[in-house]
């Protein structure tokens, strides 16, 4: 009886200081693993936080960029579209002169060149000094939508100088060399009123 109650007792201490070391281990590994997943979390968050701000800074500096090349192609395109039609306008007026010329834009246009009365009155009119193709439309119509892109940022407008040019140049290659007068009274005018329009908003221009 003795020695049974002796086992029993025993064998009870003994569950108990078990359960006790397996409770305490239990917590001492708990502990350390909240406390390296503190840790990794911590380093993780801070190298995260840098490489994403990083990426995010290249993408705003790249859409920033593309964003400005689109607009001064959009002003060049546009200004060698308006040179070219004002000068095809030119043409249809002045029928004759474009059969004398030798330019290569005319040289392969001149073979079946014919323009009838109402085609020539109509172009005639649309090329006066107050007509939709004349000079004061024309260069107000590059300067309008160099000022639409432009916005609020003035110092844009050497960008946009440039890119007119840049039209200029290219609708007299397509011409083959050399623009009517009218096309060249055309980016003079606007010229003109780009520096006026720096001029007004106080902002230097290269000459």
């Amino acid at each position: 009886m003795i020695n049974g109650i002796s086992n029993t007792t025993y064998t009870a201490a003994t569950n108990t200081s078990a359960k006790t070391t397996t409770a305490a281990a239990s917590a001492t590994e708990t502990q350390a693993d909240d406390t390296a997943a503190v840790y990794e979390k911590s380093t993780d968050t801070a190298s995260s936080s840098k490489s994403t701000k990083s990426k995010d800074n290249s993408a705003i500096i790249a859409k920033l960029k593309a964003d400005d090349d689109a607009r001064l192609s959009s002003l060049k395109s546009l200004v060698e579209k308006l040179l070219t039609k004002q000068g095809q306008t030119y043409a249809w007026a002045n029928p004759s002169d474009i059969m004398n010329d030798s330019s290569f834009w005319n040289a392969i246009r001149t073979g079946n060149f014919t323009v009838d009365e109402a085609t020539v009155a109509q172009a005639k009119a649309d090329i006066a000094e107050d007509g939709y193709w004349g000079v004061n439309q024309t260069s107000d119509r590059m300067l309008d939508f160099a000022k639409a892109l432009a916005g609020d940022d003035t110092s844009k407008i050497e960008e946009m100088r440039n890119a007119i040019k840049k039209g200029f140049d290219a609708a007299k290659k397509l011409w083959g060399g050399e623009l009517p007068s009218i096309s060249q009274q055309t980016y003079d005018a606007t010229m003109e009123k780009l520096d006026k329009w720096a001029e007004e908003a106080g902002v230097k221009v290269e000459a």
